[in-house]
């Protein structure tokens, strides 16, 4: 069982983090802040990216913030109206032809459905990192209930820098020269 994040292995996937929603997260704009962080280091280090928008017409689009950096990243938004992504229909599918077994899960809310969707990936096989410094809800305690059950469950919980340098894995590269600036 391999316990760190690998580049070559993980899949980005940024759970709602949405127009009319963020604004009201305990924490948003440092959520929002680290979500822009790991999608710039993916871009590089070519780690794909779904990002999910929950029912956009109410909620909005994904914050502009994360705009450029998801294009960067070439991500694949999807919409959803099922509180877990993997509910979606066809989203496990689309999620599996992209040949990674590690999820680095972000997003909005905690406790709904970024809880959700990490409890289907980990019922589905997939090895699960929730990025607590990226992920958040209206309320810290619920926050902090939604990443204690997925923790429960077998996700790691872990930090924006614990991701990148975990991706990185070495200093000295190019690589690592071009993403020092996202970790000082």
């Amino acid at each position: 069982m391999q316990t760190t994040v690998d580049a070559r292995r993980s899949l980005l996937l940024v759970v709602d983090v949405q127009a009319r929603l963020a604004p009201a997260i305990d924490e948003g704009a440092a959520a929002v802040e680290n979500n822009r962080r790991l999608l710039q280091a993916a871009q590089p280090l070519q780690v794909p990216v779904l990002v999910t928008e929950h029912y956009p017409q109410g909620l909005g689009a994904t914050v502009e913030p994360l705009q450029a950096p998801m294009a960067a990243a070439g991500a694949t938004v999807i919409e959803k109206i099922h509180f877990g992504a993997t509910r979606e229909p066809g989203f496990l599918e689309r999620l599996r032809g992209f040949g990674r077994r590690q999820i680095v899960l972000t997003g909005m809310e905690a406790h709904i459905c970024v809880l959700q969707t990490g409890l289907g990936l980990l019922e589905a096989g997939f090895a699960l990192a929730v990025v607590a410094d990226a992920s958040s809800s209206r309320t810290r305690a619920n926050r902090e209930a939604g990443l204690a059950r997925l923790a429960r469950h077998g996700a790691e919980i872990v930090t924006t820098e614990m991701v990148i340098y975990e991706w990185l894995e070495r200093a000295g590269t190019a690589d690592f020269r071009a993403l020092l600036p996202l970790v000082r």
